[in-house]
């Protein structure tokens, strides 16, 4: 029986342009969220805003052409990012087992990560295909959705995973490609901690926004 395999060098440069690849895909995601979530935030301000934001996306074709494109990224990254995570109940185990050992917090943050983008790519794609299946977006539809009661509850999950999930993705992105230092890290997760509590904190006066408005 003969064994081919690729060099060494060119197997390297593979997986160096599909790090990039997977970094670059996350960081658009991350920008994407914190965009998407001052849009859909909003409604806080006032409905008309709203919809007016969604109604300009909606004219120039933008969410029509754009969110199809968000979710082939989100599926690329998700298919990257996929190249990392032992998905065989020996891996888990032995990942689980040096997280408990190690007591680093960086690992722990892998873990969460990992657990958070299972459920993220199951929920988030249901929020994706129901929005898109639905257009146009409008303060009354989507609170008319949050208002169904099963919707509810699936945002007050999806959110705080999803937030973290972008959090601790750009901390490791910083940590990974060197633009935080060592020395660094402590003070980045701090600031990075308070910039996601401070987006759970408008994503849920958002959805409370949404519970209350009138959708006659």
């Amino acid at each position: 029986m003969s064994i081919s395999y690729a060099p060494a060098g060119k197997s390297g440069k593979w997986d160096g342009a599909l790090d990039w690849l997977q970094m670059l895909t996350g960081a658009s995601l991350i920008l994407f969220m914190w965009c998407h979530m001052l849009l859909v935030s909003s409604v806080v301000i006032s409905p008309r805003l709203m919809n007016a934001i969604a109604g300009f996306f909606e004219a120039t074709y933008m969410a029509q052409v754009g969110g199809p494109l968000i979710f082939l990224g989100f599926l690329l990254h998700f298919v990257l990012a996929a190249r990392k995570i032992p998905f065989r109940a020996e891996g888990q185990k032995t990942i689980w087992q040096h997280a408990r050992m190690m007591h680093h917090g960086d690992t722990w943050l892998w873990v969460v990560q990992i657990v958070s983008a299972m459920l993220i790519l199951v929920m988030g794609s249901i929020h994706m295909w129901v929005v898109l299946t639905d257009l146009p977006i409008t303060a009354a539809k989507s609170a008319a959705r949050v208002q169904s009661g099963f919707w509810a509850v699936f945002y007050f999950f999806l959110l705080p995973l999803a937030e973290l999930h972008v959090g601790i993705g750009f901390y490791r992105i910083g940590v990974k490609w060197g633009f935080i230092k060592d020395r660094e890290r402590d003070k980045f997760k701090r600031g990075e901690n308070l910039l996601t509590g401070m987006f759970i904190a408008i994503g849920l006066i958002t959805l409370i926004r949404f519970l209350f408005l009138s959708v006659n």
